[in-house]
């Protein structure tokens, strides 16, 4: 089966284990100093505007304007005191060795199987990532999870200088993070449009696979708005930009530009049965990073408007249902009480087709559009209601709760549309497994997972979408926050492999 990973960290030393500390975030500025990076851009000299595109299929200019602007990240994190033994729960795996390690059967089967030493605890980890130049003077993009809790980070330009990093804040429901060098006048990427960019065009990516500095490689877009259900964090927000221009673990957090150079987004992904490129690469559209940066280069955090719905991809069987003459779209199951949606007239069953006048297709798309939004901006939502009539309602973004309260559509009963019944595993069945935590499916009747999966009774669910479960309330929490593709992580009993099952809700 093949597995999608993140691409940030390239392990100098597979064995060793880390403790982390957190960074902190800037204060909240005032309005009035609101810094726009796009602006800065423009009042900025670049390598862009030194140059011109023809509008031929070369890729030299691209790589001559956005290879100066791309850095090499190391992070280091200091060791832990504490060592994993054999047994110990996958999930309390520090971040960076859990991202390298997870979809990869033979580390499954091995990795805590490693003699421990004294040595071990004395060493470092380092992983080792790409970056984005986006001012002149020291403003970084990268992905969250190359930086997320590191002690060091060290970041080394094109010509080979090398400076100290400071995160200035992160967005793990994006998975970006934006960093400062004290350094000015650096060559930098101009933004490029990713609304724009068609299924076809040729586009290259630029960065530091396997700590090889500088690399171009070039693809096509092959898809976008794709939502690979990667991130872990609740409200994470993935439409994606797919390529297949060859990425590796290094190119996380680097380039993906147009043929003219402009930064169309930040390689995140990469779909692979082997841990290395496979065929399909992933990156964070530039939309989503103008919002991310300039939100963290401002307030410290993402100042994130929401509607306040449950929603999921339009499909044949829901267009049947509701007498609908079309199969894509997006579909709303529940609105929050007192959310933006319900208050602007949005109810369950409508079809949003487009958000401020751009087509919502599919879900992650919805998602795209209205997190480029702040609290108290409006949008202009067009549905479709009773499977015909089209309405165009106007909503006023709220801000984000933590734990929103949902109406629950009438019609779905969760554990009886996945077919399934469960209960938490007892002692006996931590040591049959082998794991700590887990639910274990004592029937299997007609519904999801029994349709589109082969799970098999007995089976114990340890994580769902890499979100560890231990009792049915969590499990049901860990589906219903999750919109899209859902990922079933566990064991059979005395079989030490992990077994992924993949669906769609």
């Amino acid at each position: 089966m093949t597995t999608t990973k993140r691409m940030g960290f390239k392990s100098q030393r597979i064995y060793l284990f880390v403790l982390f500390l957190l960074f902190q975030g800037c204060q909240a500025q005032d309005k009035k100093d609101e810094k726009d990076i796009d602006a800065i851009q423009k009042n900025a000299v670049s390598n862009s505007a030194k140059t011109s595109y023809t509008g031929n299929v070369d890729f030299k200019l691209a790589a001559k304007v956005a290879t100066p602007g791309v850095v090499h990240i190391k992070s280091i994190f200091k060791p832990q005191t504490r060592q994993y033994q054999d047994g110990d729960d996958f999930h309390n795996m520090p971040d960076p060795l859990k991202d390298f390690f997870k979809d990869d059967p033979f580390f499954r089967q091995f990795r805590f199987q490693i003699p421990q030493s004294p040595q071990y605890d004395s060493e470092p980890f380092m992983g080792s990532g790409s970056g984005v130049i986006l001012t002149p003077d020291g403003y970084i993009v990268t992905n969250n999870h190359m930086v997320k809790n590191a002690d060091e980070i060290n970041i080394t330009l094109f010509d080979g200088r090398s400076y100290p990093g400071k995160v200035i804040g992160n967005d793990p429901q994006t998975d970006l993070a934006l960093l400062k060098i004290d350094e000015k006048n650096l060559s930098f990427i101009m933004y490029g449009d990713s609304d724009g960019i068609e299924v076809g065009e040729w586009v290259v990516a630029v960065g530091n696979p396997f700590n090889l500095a500088s690399t171009v490689t070039a693809g096509i877009v092959s898809a976008k708005a794709r939502n690979i259900n990667i991130l872990r964090d609740q409200g994470a927000i993935e439409s994606f930009i797919q390529t297949d221009a060859a990425a590796n673990p290094g190119n996380s957090g680097g380039a993906l530009v147009s043929l003219d150079g402009k930064l169309i987004g930040i390689n995140t992904a990469i779909a692979t049965p082997t841990g290395v490129y496979a065929g399909y690469a992933f990156a964070i559209p530039v939309e989503i990073v103008k919002k991310v940066a300039n939100d963290l280069m401002n307030f410290g955090s993402v100042q994130r408007g929401v509607l306040g719905i449950v929603i999921r991809d339009m499909n044949s069987t829901i267009a049947k249902e509701l007498n609908i003459d079309r199969a894509n779209g997006v579909y709303v199951d529940s609105v929050t009480a007192s959310g933006a949606a319900k208050e602007a007239g949005v109810k369950a069953k409508d079809v949003i087709i487009s958000i401020d006048n751009m087509e919502t297709i599919t879900a992650s798309k919805l998602q795209e559009l209205v997190m480029r939004k702040r609290p108290g901006e409006k949008i202009k939502i067009t549905l479709i209601r009773n499977g015909k009539d089209k309405k165009e309602l106007t909503a006023i973004l709220k801000k984000q709760e933590e734990s929103p309260k949902i109406i629950k559509s009438e019609r779905i009963d969760l554990l009886k549309d996945l077919g399934v019944e469960l209960i938490a595993i007892s002692k006996e069945d931590q040591k049959n497994y082998n794991v700590r935590n887990g639910l274990k499916v004592t029937k299997l009747y007609d519904g999801k997972l029994k349709r589109f999966t082969g799970i098999r009774e007995g089976f114990v669910i340890t994580a769902v979408n890499n979100r560890a479960v231990t009792t049915v309330k969590s499990f049901m929490e860990a589906v219903a926050a999750q919109q899209g593709g859902i990922m079933l992580e566990g064991k059979y009993a005395g079989d030490p492999t992990y077994y992924y099952y993949a669906f769609g809700m």
